[in-house]
């Protein structure tokens, strides 16, 4: 993807005219990959559960799906934020259809569904965790994705070139490892799995499905509730946990994703699990620091039990 050397985005608009819905985009990853879609020309329908008028269980009323409308818009796109919950079938294919009505297509879907942080509950054995809240966890991560690619598939295969990104937390190669706990574990390789069938099932339609995963996100939840500091001031994070040396602004992820929806050989990773840091080496762009963190290079090879980081060679 051509860049311009002051910004690291895109010098022409290569996704014009292209209809995206990122699933998902009220805040962290999501609304970042909406937002670099928009930058790249395309319409993105921002979809999610906090409005300005309603606020979901997750809890955080500054971040909205309208607010991302407007951030793709003034990237460059058309952003359209529509409220939907996603394990409500019916809004999901009023979604569709809606798209469908005002485009008559859809080239780019993005499934970035979550909203189970606070659920979890790490260190905790399966039969020790709330099984309401596992459960609740596994339909937001799992459930959520199956909905909304059960109503948007029939539209994206309408048009050859069509591409489905399912997001994740870890590379297929790193999700071998048991990511505690088990609910937590199961919501993070579905998507992976669903990324295998849909892959398969894709195939003749002249479309692509593949599994994306971000770094050591700095999303505003990971700033200001786990390590409170702001973007700003992100490294002194790093008094905490060392490791936080590897971690990525948002924007990265989305700079992936455009990249990916503008390559005309996308179909080469049909099936694959991608990270932010693997496409950066691929495609040549840059978080917005410069750097080219590749966070589960650095988390497979480095000791993480560490009291110190070293991120030569990986950033």
């Amino acid at each position: 993807m051509q860049t311009n050397p002051a910004g690291n985005t895109p010098a022409y608009q290569p996704l014009t005219g292209r209809i995206a819905l990122v699933a998902g985009a009220t805040r962290g990853a999501g609304r970042a990959m909406a937002v670099e879609l928009g930058r790249a020309g395309a319409t993105v329908y921002a979809t999610g559960r906090t409005t300005r008028e309603h606020l979901s269980e997750v809890g955080r009323a500054s971040e909205t799906i309208e607010e991302t409308a407007d951030l793709v818009t003034e990237a460059g796109g058309t952003g359209i934020a529509v409220r939907v919950d996603h394990l409500v079938p019916d809004e999901v294919r009023a979604l569709t259809e809606r798209i469908d009505r005002e485009h008559g297509r859809l080239d780019i879907l993005v499934n970035d569904i979550w909203g189970g942080d606070d659920l979890i509950a790490g260190g905790k054995k399966m039969w020790e965790h709330d099984l309401e809240d596992g459960l609740r966890a596994l339909r937001l991560g799992v459930e959520t994705h199956i909905v909304t690619s059960r109503y948007a598939v029939p539209l994206l295969i309408r048009n050859p070139g069509g591409l489905l990104v399912e997001v994740t937390d870890g590379t297929a190669e790193y999700n071998r490892r048991y990511r505690e706990p088990l609910y937590y574990d199961l919501a993070k390789s579905g998507p992976l799995r669903m990324t295998l069938g849909l892959s398969e099932e894709l195939v003749g339609y002249g479309c692509t499905a593949l599994c994306l995963t971000p770094g050591w996100l700095r999303s505003e939840a990971m700033l200001d509730t786990h390590f409170k500091v702001t973007e700003e001031d992100w490294q002194a994070g790093c008094a905490q946990n060392p490791h936080f040396a590897i971690s990525e602004t948002p924007t990265y992820i989305g700079r992936a994703v455009a990249a990916l929806a503008a390559d005309p050989d996308v179909a080469r990773f049909n099936g694959a699990s991608l990270s932010s840091g693997g496409l950066a080496a691929e495609y040549g762009f840059t978080d917005v620091d410069g750097s080219a963190p590749d966070a589960w290079r650095y988390l497979t090879e480095v000791d993480q039990a560490a009291p110190t980081a070293d991120v030569t060679g990986y950033r």
